[in-house]
């Protein structure tokens, strides 16, 4: 694993992949800081890393975007496939180089409310909701950039692997807003899960490329959910809502730049890394077999 995360890290500093990465997330942070606290003088550097985390909606894709598909391409994963170690350890090599990568500027960044204090001609920063919200916004970049490995292990063009990811985060990060816009009634919420099932057996078989298994799970998916809708009918009024709402990234991390350290919130994310590497570790075994 330590040859694969040297190789990923190594190849993420030899191209302009991770400094392009790094410069983009310290300058969005130096700007946004200018003017949100030396501009205007306010003094919460956490409004300032809400709208940066929003800047990993083109970030992150550009530091995943080949990871996995440009090896596809080149077909160069056959070297991975043929080395004495599991999938799981060639996906976590790769990932924790990535991680690594996504983890200098969010380093870079504690240093922000020092100097921000030293500038400031009145107030001070109130560090324990800076770096608060700094540790958020680790563990949030830690969870998309597991989500881009996973959609740059099921393509094979760079330029799909990002236009997906873009897609995708946009989706998760402003699901909370879709969720105020989506209608309460019970009808609603059976069709917009029938919808979700559909996208499962999509993804299950981008994975696996076996229709039959991805169309049966999605008839069995349907029809525990039309069961579901009928024994517990007023249960599903306004319920897809308030689970979009669960689960909106962005939504979670307004925690932490509202000066809440949210352990919920952690865990939330910590479990979303586990899903996608555990998926990403299938789809790198399926084709290892195929």
């Amino acid at each position: 694993m330590k040859a694969i995360y040297e190789r990923e890290l190594d190849s993420q500093f030899n191209g302009l992949t991770g400094y392009l990465y790094g410069a983009l997330m310290l300058l969005a942070t130096g700007f946004l800081a200018m003017i949100i606290n030396l501009s205007s003088g306010k003094t919460q550097f956490e409004y300032v890393l809400y709208y940066v985390s929003i800047a990993y909606l083109l970030t992150i894709p550009i530091l995943t975007m080949r990871s996995i598909a440009e090896e596809r391409r080149q077909k160069t994963d056959q070297l991975l496939y043929s080395l004495p170690m599991s999938m799981t350890k060639v996906v976590m090599g790769k990932y924790l180089a990535l991680l690594t990568v996504m983890a200098v500027p969010v380093l870079v960044m504690c240093l922000y409310p020092l100097v921000l204090t030293s500038l400031a001609t009145s107030g001070t920063i109130a560090y324990k909701s800076a770096y608060s919200a700094i540790v958020g916004l680790f563990f949030f970049g830690a969870a998309l950039v597991s989500i881009g490995l996973f959609i740059s292990s099921v393509t094979e063009n760079v330029g799909v692997s990002v236009g997906l990811s873009v897609a995708v985060l946009a989706l998760l990060y402003f699901m909370g807003d879709l969720a105020n816009n989506i209608s309460s009634d019970d009808g609603a919420s059976l069709a917009a899960f029938a919808i979700v099932a559909l996208l499962i057996g999509l993804v299950v078989w981008l994975m696996t490329k076996n229709i039959t298994f991805a169309g049966i799970l999605t008839a069995v998916l349907e029809i525990a959910l039309v069961v579901c809708y009928i024994l517990w009918k007023d249960s599903f009024s306004g319920l897809f809502a308030k689970v979009i709402e669960q689960l909106a990234l962005l939504n979670r991390y307004q925690n932490f730049t509202n000066g809440i350290f949210d352990i919920t919130s952690i865990v939330y994310y910590v479990s979303i890394t586990g899903v996608f590497l555990f998926l990403t570790v299938q789809a790198m075994e399926k084709r290892r077999w195929s």
